[in-house]
């Protein structure tokens, strides 16, 4: 970088965090809610300064948090330059709009934040089609905040996208951009069942999982592919197909957007296209990050989403990854025994689950061939039943 670029570069934004402990929502819960939204932020290139919570029956109606911490945080962001308030659940426009009168910095939500991202990450018009039809649907309610916003301060984090123009400011260019949008996904929905349709006669496998699991990894083992992959939350938006071929049997395998908490549901209704990869396919491998503290809590995200989009009576095979960052808990240890802290881990777990399941690190090609082994027959008997009379080798 030139020393001139180093002089005009804008410094990354600084960020505090806000999030609520109540009945519904321990503490425990609520710091691994806040921990996940740091990581958020942190993707989206912010500098996060200070976590702030509060103990409520429920959210404040009118500000969220109660009216002396909403002081004690304006309080700081005053005194320590803070950018970006970020708050860990979807604001609404009233509760927006009082927190502004009280704060003189940009507020986020975790719906914002995740749309944001999203907007960053998505690299094909499809993918940009569906971010923005999520974007102007967030927007629409809160368009007078919004544009309050924007008149002080453009750009930064939360600002990407739609927010930018005035001209879309107008709710009622809003809708018809909202309509027109709606149309292009229709358009393009077409397309993409043509394509599928002239993918039969191959089963067709998707990687789901939770968001930063190792799925893009796994894509990149499995079918010899460079999918893009990095240590951040939803490196991927764009589903990715490539037929793969083991033993001389041929099947597809899709790699699909990662699921999340709280996953805004303006964001189901634009992915539902993307969804639909899922929904069709036969196979579903649910890839968990099994050196995740709370990897029991993220599969039954993943399940309770698959639930909601129309999946969850496909065939599962569950996939522990990273098995190679896995750390033991104590009592695990607590009796003597040769076996090791994985094996008893296996143990534990495979007892309490009904469906084929297997322990992999994709990163460092532990037991990737026992995986394929048990595709390769899943694939086979799905196919045996699907197309009988027919031979899927190639």
């Amino acid at each position: 970088m030139s020393s001139k670029n180093q002089l005009t570069a804008k410094p990354p934004e600084r960020a505090i965090l806000v999030g609520l402990i109540t009945y519904e929502q321990p503490e425990a819960k609520a710091l691994e809610y806040l921990a996940e939204l740091d990581f958020l932020a942190r993707t989206s290139e912010a500098v996060v300064v200070k976590h702030f919570t509060q103990r409520l029956e429920k959210p404040d109606g009118r500000t969220f948090v109660g009216k002396g911490k909403l002081d004690e945080i304006a309080y700081y962001v005053e005194e320590h330059a803070i950018d970006i308030i970020i708050f860990d659940d979807e604001l609404t426009p009233t509760q927006l709009r009082n927190i502004e009168e009280v704060v003189q910095c940009k507020i986020l939500d975790r719906t914002n934040l995740i749309l944001d991202i999203f907007a960053f990450r998505a690299r094909t018009a499809y993918a940009r089609t569906q971010v923005e039809l999520a974007q102007y649907e967030y927007l629409l309610p809160r368009l007078t905040r919004m544009w309050t916003h924007l008149s002080k301060q453009r750009g930064g984090i939360g600002m990407k996208g739609p927010g930018e123009k005035e001209i879309e400011t107008d709710r009622r260019i809003i809708r018809k951009r909202i309509s027109l949008l709606k149309d292009e996904l229709k358009d393009i929905d077409k397309q993409k069942q043509t394509q599928r349709k002239q993918r039969e006669k191959l089963i067709r496998v998707s990687l789901v999982g939770y968001t930063n699991v190792g799925k893009s990894t796994l894509m990149n083992v499995l079918s010899k592919s460079e999918v893009f992959a990095e240590n951040k939350l939803f490196a991927t938006l764009d589903t990715t197909v490539r037929k793969v071929t083991y033993n001389y049997l041929a099947f597809l395998l899709s790699d699909t957007v990662g699921f999340i908490r709280k996953l805004p549901h303006h964001l189901v209704e634009s992915f539902k296209s993307t969804l639909d990869e899922i929904r069709e396919s036969d196979l579903l491998l649910h890839i968990v990050d099994v050196s995740h503290p709370n990897y029991e809590e993220q599969m039954e995200t993943v399940s309770r989403t698959l639930l909601e989009i129309g999946a969850g009576d496909k065939p599962v095979v569950i996939v522990f990854n990273k098995i190679d960052l896995y750390k033991h808990e104590e009592n695990f240890l607590e009796e003597e025994t040769d076996k090791t802290p994985q094996q008893l881990l296996e143990e534990s777990i495979v007892g309490r689950i009904h469906v084929p399941a297997i322990f992999i690190s994709a990163k460092k090609g532990t037991n990737i061939d026992k995986l394929k082994e048990l595709v390769f027959e899943q694939v086979k008997e799905l196919h045996s039943r699907k197309y009988p009379g027919t031979v899927p080798f190639y």
